[in-house]
């Protein structure tokens, strides 16, 4: 059977990666009807998943049950204007976005039921690591209804609406940190005299390997470091460490409500 209909305000990369997930374990629902005021990115979300509606106005993607806002912070507000007018009191709302609280949101809306998700790349494969907050007279029913549903993205779970930007930034965005690091390292395979795949599988299976003896194996940090003797590029640790807290705090502060 299948469930209500889905609406997506945005047809970005977000749109992208839920789609896919329900794609990848065939969870379908009525209608997924997307606005996005870019042609090109929702004809090439029409090309990537062809049963998709193409809304030709944000009131049409809104009228759905459940309403995906997949938009960045500056243009949020705005676009709850434009859409406060078909928004009942049963419609569900999810804010994608860090920055605008709850309490704004619900200033714009018309319905009790908002919520807010931090979505995960992962998600793409379905191993996504999602928090969400609900406003707190969001339907219990509908609240428990909708958690199932997105088991479909990995783990969702229900956090304090104050840690959404932390996760954010320790989650959402933490891939950003290291895949860069991934593709270079595999690159110096072929001069050292690996195959491409041998490339890849040893970076793969040791990093999955690396995370365990880090996060599992009981040692603290420093001994599980103390592990390899010879650290390459151990001069730049101080730096790379000073990066974080710079660049990572500072993107904290600007994104925090």
């Amino acid at each position: 059977m299948k469930t209500k209909s889905l609406g997506f305000i945005g047809g970005g990369r977000i749109t992208k990666i839920f789609l896919q997930a329900l794609a990848n374990k065939n969870f379908e629902f009525q209608s997924v009807v997307v606005f996005d005021t870019n042609a090109e990115v929702i004809l090439a979300l029409k090309q990537q998943f062809p049963k998709i509606v193409v809304a030709e106005t944000p009131e049409q993607a809104a009228q759905q049950p459940t309403v995906f806002i997949a938009l960045h912070p500056p243009v949020i507000m705005e676009s709850l204007d434009n859409i406060a007018g078909v928004i009942t009191p049963d419609t569900l709302v999810i804010s994608l976005a860090p920055k605008i609280t709850i309490e704004k949101i619900r200033s714009k809306l018309n319905t009790p039921h908002v919520a807010r998700m931090i979505p995960n790349a992962t998600s793409y494969i379905n191993q996504g690591y999602n928090p969400v907050t609900f406003a707190k007279d969001f339907n219990p029913k509908e609240k428990a209804l909708f958690l199932q549903q997105m088991e479909v993205l990995g783990t969702t779970f229900e956090v304090e609406e104050p840690k959404l930007e932390a996760y954010a930034l320790l989650s959402a965005m933490l891939p950003t940190y290291f895949w860069f690091q991934w593709k270079e390292l595999a690159k110096l395979g072929d001069p050292m005299g690996l195959t491409e795949e041998e490339s890849k599988v040893a970076i793969q299976q040791t990093l999955q390997a690396a995370m365990n003896l880090y996060f599992e194996s009981g040692l603290s940090p420093e001994q599980v470091m103390d592990l390899i003797p010879v650290k390459p590029i151990g001069e730049h640790q101080q730096q790379i460490s000073e990066i974080y807290q710079t660049k990572l705090m500072g993107l904290f502060e600007k994104i925090k409500p």
